[in-house]
């Protein structure tokens, strides 16, 4: 069946997108980019970028060369991030004129192995009752995991590292934990996953592997005292301004879900979704600001507005993040968390049922983004870097709760095709706030204070994701 839907998609994809021979879109391309106005160049940026699939699609190493380099050159002129692209260049481009060195051989016979190796991949990263619990595609054997300690004496130094053979879909992530110094996981050779626990005092590891999981539990025998900078002062204030020009030059979108004739969930005491996700994104909006970001929102009061122009807004402001704010619902009243999803073309079941609840309003427009969601699905950059925001969003976010409530779920970040993050030409995320149907959580959800909390936790996560990706 998927196969079969895939296959429909490139179909009417190839139709729409491929009226012009390839010949004809270089041409136009070419013209765009040399154009006076940032909306030709976008516009060439587009169409290097519908090239760019064209080639992926037909195989076409020649056009996907052109097209990389057409991305690479107009991203540029328009301060789009193309590093990825970049880098892909490097790598397609033909290397027959440079000299070749003796010491190539050894890579390329490491890279045999992981062609057999490589197969298990990381699908998803969660907190579960404390423990740190890795999914993946397949079944891990014990022989696939190793683990080991190191001590450095300087420093006064304990890292625990597990060395997994297995991928993932992001460079590195880091995880956080109260009374842990860092958690870090990160593709450490192409066919091994490297997770390092780092602490500056001992900490109690014990783990499992259950099928296609493995489950850590990590415990600190006393708490993480953070290391005092010697240097401050002077550097304080130099790294303040330079913080303050960044964040200046940044744009974020805040979407509050649904709104007007669109109630979204219904839930305990009958709490109104459009209304508490209105109140926490007003809220972060104030955060943000305070923090030199230049804020714009999609609703600023109780009216509907479409999902195809929810991220048309955000492309028109030339937007750097756009982060829609939704809360979940159940009839299952006992269910709860908080989760955070990127948009991806998700298997999970769960995922699918609320992208069902968040997209019924717009049905209408799955015509209109049956091209554009494939576009994006294909545009890996995109999906990586809004995997990243969500992972720095819900850390935030949950980093900020647990210092006031108790009882707050880490649902995890997940994957999701969620109509309404369809179309953004930035890192896009949507976040559920909680289960509106759960009475514990609905409490909370329309608490004033509670709304501040998880709003800083947003923008928390907001600083963390620049920070991290400069």
């Amino acid at each position: 069946m998927s196969k079969a839907i895939t296959a429909l998609f490139l179909l009417l994809f190839g139709v729409s997108l491929f009226g012009l021979s390839d010949a004809q879109l270089v041409k136009r391309a070419d013209k765009e980019l040399l154009g006076k106005t940032k909306s030709d160049i976008f516009r060439a940026y587009n169409d290097y970028k519908n090239l760019y699939l064209r080639a992926v699609m037909n195989q076409n190493e020649a056009l996907k060369i052109k097209a990389l380099r057409g991305i690479v050159k107009s991203g540029e002129k328009l301060h789009i991030d193309v590093s990825t692209y970049k880098r892909e260049l490097i790598e397609c481009t033909p290397k027959k004129y440079c000299k070749p060195k003796p010491k190539l051989n050894k890579p390329s016979k490491e890279i045999k192995k992981v062609k057999l190796k490589a197969t298990n991949k990381l699908r998803r990263i969660y907190w579960r009752e404390g423990r740190l619990v890795l999914r993946f595609s397949h079944r891990i054997r014990n022989y696939q995991v190793n683990y080991f300690k190191l001590y450095n004496a300087k420093k006064d130094e304990y890292k625990y590292i597990f060395d997994i053979e297995a991928s993932m879909l992001t460079r590195s992530q880091s995880l956080v934990k109260p009374g842990i110094e860092s958690i870090k996981l990160a593709q450490y050779k192409p066919n091994i996953l490297r997770l390092v626990i780092k602490n500056n005092s001992v900490v109690r590891v014990r783990f499992k592997i259950d099928k296609n999981e493995l489950v850590i539990n990590a415990k600190p025998t006393r708490k993480y005292l953070a290391k005092r900078s010697l240097k401050k002062t002077k550097n304080s204030k130099i790294s303040k301004s330079k913080k303050e020009l960044y964040t200046k030059s940044k744009i974020i979108v805040i979407d509050a879900g649904h709104g007007g004739k669109d109630p979204g969930a219904s839930g305990y005491r009958g709490y109104r979704e459009k209304r508490v996700v209105l109140g926490i994104a007003k809220y972060l909006r104030e955060y943000l600001k305070k923090r030199g970001y230049k804020v714009y929102m999609t609703r600023s009061g109780d009216y509907f507005i479409r999902l195809r122009d929810r991220t048309r807004f955000a492309n028109k402001k030339r937007a750097d993040l756009f982060i829609s704010i939704h809360a979940n619902a159940s009839k299952n009243k006992k269910a709860k968390g908080i989760e955070t999803y990127f948009l991806s073309p998700s298997r999970s079941s769960r995922a699918k049922r609320v992208a069902a609840m968040e997209n019924k309003v717009d049905i209408e427009d799955m015509n209109y983004y049956a091209k554009q969601s494939f576009l994006s699905f294909l545009n890996n950059h995109k999906i990586i870097a809004s995997n990243k925001l969500a992972i720095d969003l819900q850390q935030g976010i949950l980093l900020e709760l647990h210092k006031h409530y108790k009882g707050v779920v880490d649902a995890g970040v997940r994957e999701g095709p969620f109509w309404v993050l369809v179309g953004a030409q930035m890192p896009a995320v949507l976040i559920e706030v909680g289960f509106i149907t759960n009475p514990f959580e609905a409490k909370h959800l329309v608490s004033k204070r509670y709304q501040q909390h998880l709003a800083k936790g947003i923008a928390d996560g907001v600083e963390r994701y620049f920070i991290k990706n400069r």
